[in-house]
């Protein structure tokens, strides 16, 4: 009798933590007026959405070049590593939305003509879509923003330009864009910018340099946004990561930055993502 109860024990407890799982769907669409085209995202819903009817905080979790909205889904295993982190009560329940910014041209920023005007999309069509769509609030302290390499400059570039709008931004082997006037001309990362006038440039510069828009915040706006900022010792972007780092002490803005084992690639990334998870959740319930 004891064993058949022990064995039932089991069957529940086990039944119980199957139940536990979240979904994710990789291959949703909407419609951008800004882009004018329809635009794929992938959403991870937490164990309970289907249950409940309870609104969540949001992490918006930006892919590398190269990836699109499914990178984070196939490679990173943001279904297991959030399941893990939420039913352990590392991690907050949450909603996690990663969008693609690798179809018509590639990149999270505006380009330098106003060709290919992302950034423009994310606030102006894709976070309002997302937070009417599915039970969000939409208050700042419930919502991030993190992401690898071009995500990780995304999430720089995003966090600094609407502080207003993040509670916690946590990049991630991060591209830094244009450290100067020459790099901008030269890295065939700004292709376009030919024939473009020097002002133009300038003004990009100061808008998409991340050294910059450190060097340039204003005092009110220092403590706006809890900072992660975590890079492998052998990733080609660790100079970048560094000197953002440098920066940031220089002006005394607070963050948390992380240098650990590791080169650009998966492996790095799916073991920072729980840190991710467990970083942002603090600032979900103040």
């Amino acid at each position: 009798m004891k064993k058949l109860i022990s064995l039932f024990s089991v069957l529940t407890i086990s039944s119980l933590l199957m139940a536990q799982t979240g979904k994710v769907f990789d291959n949703l669409s909407m419609q951008s007026k800004i882009l004018k085209m329809d635009r794929k995202y992938a959403i991870y819903l937490p164990p309970d959405y289907e249950t409940s009817q309870r609104s969540y905080p949001v992490l918006y979790l930006l892919h590398g070049a190269g990836d699109d909205q499914t990178g984070w889904v196939q490679f990173g295993e943001v279904l297991h590593i959030a399941d893990v982190a939420i039913n352990s009560g590392e991690a907050t329940p949450m909603i996690i939305v990663m969008p693609d910014a690798n179809t018509g041209k590639r990149g999270y920023v505006n380009d330098i003509k106003g060709e290919w005007r992302y950034e423009d999309f994310f606030f102006g069509d894709l976070m309002p879509f997302i937070e009417k769509t599915y039970r969000i609030k939409p208050e700042k302290h419930y919502r991030a923003v993190a992401g690898l390499s071009m995500g990780g400059e995304g999430t720089f570039i995003y966090a600094l330009h609407h502080p207003e709008l993040f509670a916690a931004a946590c990049p991630l082997s991060a591209a830094t864009g244009p450290k100067n006037l020459e790099d901008l001309n030269e890295n065939k990362r700004w292709q376009g910018v030919e024939g473009v006038k020097e002002s133009d440039k300038e003004a990009y510069l100061n808008r998409y340099s991340v050294l910059k828009l450190i060097e340039n915040m204003p005092e009110d706006q220092k403590k706006a946004v809890r900072w992660y900022i975590d890079c492998g010792d052998d990733d080609f972007l660790y100079e970048g990561n560094c000197l953002v780092h440098i920066a940031m002490r220089k002006k005394d803005i607070p963050h948390e930055f992380r240098i650990r084992d590791g080169v650009h690639n998966w492996t790095y990334w799916r073991a920072a993502l729980p840190k991710v998870l467990e970083f942002i959740s603090p600032s979900f319930h103040q």
